[in-house]
Parts: C-alpha cells; structure tokens; sequence
C-alpha cells in the first residue's frame, strides 16, 4: 500500500500544483474522484489488466466514457496515467491530492462512525468541539455503524478518537487477559 502511494504522489503533487496555478481545486477534485471510480470499477479492472488491449485502445476505451464528465486537461491526466501505467495508484492520488487540497485551505477531514444518528445539533457540537480540538476546520463524514453499540469513533488523519462502548468493552477485554 505504501508503495502505491509512493508511486501516486508525485502525480498528485503535478495536479495540486495545476490546480493551484489555475484556481481549480474543486474541479480537479471531482475530476479525480470520477476518474478513480472508473478505474476502480471492475469491468474497467479487467479491461486494464488484459494484456491483449493495446493502450490507445484502453484509452480510447476510458476517454469515450469520460466524455463530458470531465475537462481536457483531466483527460489529458488520464491518458499519462494510461501511458505510465499507473491507473492503480488513482485512489492513492485522490487521497493525497485532498491532503494537500485540505492542509492549503486550513481545514481537515474527519471521519465520524456513530453507533446512531446524529441530530443537527449533535453535528454542530461535535464540529465546534473538533475544530476546537485539532485546531483547525473540520469537514465531517458521519456513517451510521451500529456494531459500535454506542458512543462514536472519530478519524482526523492519523488521530483516532474512540468513544464507543465497543471499543472499550475490547479496551476492557485486553486489560483482563
């Protein structure tokens, strides 16, 4: 895994810097996000890893479903990607590509598994609580997981936030073998 993202970064870092120059972040980041769940559906999986397919042919293939969910210049991205082969390092620079979107904008993503649903106001106390915290924005995802059994699990990048009752029944668990 850390190989992919070794080999995605310097793709990621080339459309940052693009998407700097040219103001278009979130253009690039819906261009990149389309990309990557193209080259990540499993049809186009196995079209891509058939050495039969010459790959002007691949490209042809991905640039006509590509047609007008995205600009030249990402279909220009995506033929490197092609030609380099490195359509499966796509995830990986999406991924580092919205660090470097995040950290230039001052605002971090975090991830929220709640064991329930979280009312608005649950929503607007736990985002003031987490920029608080962390010092910076913060753009919630919550999902509903109810295997948590109660409480949430908070992810902002390498911090990890458990307050659900599943983990510290395991928490307990550990502590008592």
């Amino acid at each position: 895994m850390s190989e992919l993202a070794t080999l995605a970064r310097p793709y990621a870092e080339a459309v940052f810097k693009r998407a700097k120059e040219t103001g278009s972040s979130a253009k690039w980041s819906e261009a990149l996000a389309f990309i990557s769940s193209l080259v990540n559906d499993e049809i186009i999986k196995a079209a891509t890893d058939n050495p039969k397919i010459k790959k002007n042919d691949l490209t042809n293939l991905l640039l006509d479903i590509c047609n007008d969910q995205v600009d030249q210049e990402a279909k220009n991205f995506l033929q490197v990607l092609v030609q380099n082969k490195r359509l499966k390092v796509a995830r990986h620079i999406v991924v580092i590509f919205e660090q470097f979107r995040a950290q230039d904008e001052g605002y971090t993503d975090v991830d929220v598994a709640s064991a329930y649903a979280l009312s608005k106001d649950e929503t607007k106390n736990l985002t003031a609580t987490l920029e608080n915290t962390l010092k910076k924005k913060v753009r919630l995802k919550v999902q509903v997981e109810r295997s948590l059994i109660g409480g949430i699990v908070v992810r902002a990048g390498d911090t990890v936030i458990d307050g659900s009752i599943k983990g510290q029944l395991q928490h307990m668990q550990k502590a008592l073998q």
